[in-house]
């Protein structure tokens, strides 16, 4: 017998088999949902589904959305048990091919009547879940809450306004749902929020501890004596420049507003719209997708492609709390906020770290997952943050993304509650990229598009953002205490890099921010610190401010090859004493190799590098290949022609 013919071929393996779940609005939980013939109808019996497959013999696993509505009436929350082991890849939940699947937190309002006739407002009663919104959505269009202006003139006192007799407001029905807004009233890149407890004729009584939290706010003194301000320090003193959510300042077509109390809506139809056939929605879920938050044993490994979500609310300004706003979104809270929280060791009973104020939360909120994917994902018709990113969040992606209409930030990235965090609190190594972000902060102006608390290794890159009220990308945190003289909040962030963005039409509405703003230290050197290149920022509309902007304690930060034009505000600014090293030096910065107009002079001293930038009287005189490697590339250009789901 010959060697050879002794030789046995070994049995082949087939690869184990793909694992693929079907869900359509249209199905039944009691299909198997298997097939596309047989589909699922709620995302949590195809989660259930999901957790059941032994993954150590199966192939991928995926689940498919057809197109439709599947309305939320709880959060979709994510554990470990959703997590693929790594075996055969990450799982995905994805839409079938030319689908548009809508994760909903919303109910729809039907039952339309007419009113009033002279005034043309239609009324409708309230879905069961509705018991309260800040928004409303007619055939996918944001309505505007009722709004006008203060109807009389006020004098502040400790509780509130004193008015003349007469006071026209002291008839209006459900007093205690009036909030009065103040454009640049805590600062003139915030725009709190107060909601009014009662008015007389001649006594307006506000909310607590939004008052108090927005009117008694801390001032610290120096090493000499002096009264200065530390961030949220500031006081409202002025009165309210609009009035919103009152059935009696319903005025305009496109107005609307709830009756909390007979649990009606009331809404003025815009020219053309047939309310018997329109699809109003009304957000009575805040949170669509969320993870249980547990860092022993976090969520992972899993791809959200091709999903929009939308109709997800947010009512806290609602209650007595109100917005009472610092920046980006971050509010004072608490019954004695104003007078102890994120204050540290700078007051008596101070909380930490510094700085550390209330976060907007987002309606898809993940804490403590890794490996988590958006691709192709849509943030659309949101009452809070778009998305969150938040502690412990690492290695996750978003790639060709778009965030618009959102009442407050777009996106945000880590906190600032843990600014020395370790091993899986750490928010690191995530990547954003391609993605659009436009019309973001309606609602809560002050907000960013794009806001990096505390966080490490992330990337931001080719990134267009456009048409947002205030700044584009908020950086950093902890910088403040050097108004103090005394040194930035210590923490971890480092290795940051926002490259190849573009941004325009931004800072429309409030001011003293710019394109790219950062605050605190961004690391232990230039090389391990935030690097700003290749961006693109023009039209920023704002005087007051800078295109690219280091506030206070801002350090290690390298701003070299990016281009700026129609600025209406300095390019750059600026450098601050380095209060944290203490050692007569300015905060480390390099400023080399822009294209910007009336830059800044060569600087060479005390930390500070400043060369080879190029002082440009035309966009035209910017280099073609910085033009066209800024902002979203291809593939992923199509997603700036996107429209939501009809």
């Amino acid at each position: 017998m010959t060697a050879w013919s002794m030789y046995v071929a070994p049995t082949a393996h087939a690869a184990p088999a793909a694992v693929e779940f079907y869900v359509a609005p249209t199905g039944s939980d009691t299909n198997a949902g298997t097939t596309a013939d047989s589909p699922f109808q709620t995302l949590a019996r195809a989660q259930q589904a999901v957790r059941g497959v032994d993954q150590a013999s199966s192939g991928e696993i995926t689940v498919n959305l057809a197109g439709g509505t599947y309305r939320q009436t709880q959060p979709l929350t994510f554990t470990a048990a959703d997590s693929s082991t790594g075996t055969a890849g990450d799982i995905w939940w994805k839409a079938e091919p030319g689908a548009f699947p809508v994760v909903s937190g919303g109910a729809q309002v039907t039952g339309w009547t007419l009113a009033d006739s002279a005034r043309n407002i239609w009324s409708a009663p309230a879905p069961a879940a509705l018991t309260d919104t800040r928004q409303l959505y007619v055939n996918g269009v944001r309505a505007t809450r009722a709004t006008g202006s203060l109807p009389v003139a006020v004098t502040q006192t400790a509780t509130g306004y004193t008015t003349a007799a007469g006071d026209p407001m002291a008839s209006w029905a459900n007093q205690s749902a009036v909030e009065f807004v103040y454009k640049g009233g805590l600062g003139k890149w915030t725009e709190p929020r107060c909601p009014v407890a009662s008015i007389t004729s001649t006594v307006i009584t506000m909310a607590q501890p939004c008052w108090n939290n927005s009117t008694q706010r801390v001032l610290r003194t120096d090493g000499s004596g002096r009264t200065v301000e530390l961030v949220g320090s500031k006081s409202i003193t002025e009165a309210p420049t609009s009035v919103e959510n009152a059935y009696e300042l319903l005025s305009t077509p496109g107005q609307w507003y709830l009756n909390k109390s007979t649990h009606t809506v009331y809404y003025i139809p815009l020219s053309g719209q047939d309310l018997a056939t329109a699809d109003v929605e009304a957000p009575v879920v805040q949170t669509l997708l969320t993870t249980d938050g547990k860092s022993s044993a976090e969520f992972h490994g899993v791809v959200f492609q091709g999903i929009q979500f939308s109709y997800a609310g947010y009512t806290t300004p609602d209650t007595g709390t109100g917005f009472s706003e610092i920046q980006a979104t971050y509010t004072i809270s608490g019954s004695k906020g104003y007078a102890t929280q994120g204050l540290c060791t700078f007051v008596s009973g101070g909380t930490c770290p510094y700085g550390n104020w209330t976060k907007m939360p987002g309606n898809v909120d993940l804490t403590y997952d890794h490996n988590i994917h958006f691709d192709h994902d849509y943030f659309v018709h949101l009452g809070a943050a778009g998305l969150d990113l938040g502690d412990g969040s690492q290695g996750d992606t978003v790639t060709a993304c778009v965030f618009t209409d959102i009442s407050g930030n777009g996106l945000d990235l880590g906190g600032v509650d843990l600014n020395e965090p370790s091993g899986v609190q750490a928010t690191s190594g995530n990547t954003v990229k391609d993605s659009h972000f436009y019309n973001t902060s309606v609602e809560y102006q002050g907000g960013v598009a794009v806001d990096v608390g505390y966080a490490e290794g992330s990337t931001f890159l080719n990134n267009q953002i456009d048409h947002v009220p205030y700044t584009g990308i908020s950086v950093g945190w902890g910088g403040w205490p050097d108004k103090v003289d005394l040194p930035a909040e210590p923490n971890y962030s480092n290795g940051n890099a926002f490259t190849d963005n573009l941004i325009y039409d931004h800072m429309s509405v409030l001011a003293d921010g710019g394109g790219i703003y950062t605050n605190g230290i961004t690391g232990s050197s230039l090389a391990t610190g935030e690097q700003l290149t290749g961006n693109l920022i023009h039209d920023q509309l704002s005087a007051t401010g800078h295109g690219i902007y280091t506030d206070n304690g801002a350090s290690y930060i390298t701003i070299s090859g990016n281009a700026e034009y129609n600025i209406a505000a300095d390019v750059w600014g600026s450098k601050h004493t380095n209060y944290t090293l203490n050692n007569g030096t300015y905060d480390p910065l390099q400023i080399e190799g822009n294209f910007w107009p009336d830059g800044p002079a060569d600087y060479n001293a005390k930390s500070v590098l400043i060369q080879d930038n190029t002082d440009i009287t035309s966009s035209s005189q910017i280099p073609a290949a910085l033009v066209s490697a800024a902002g979203i590339q291809s593939p992923n250009t199509s997603i700036l022609s996107w429209k939501p789901a009809p």
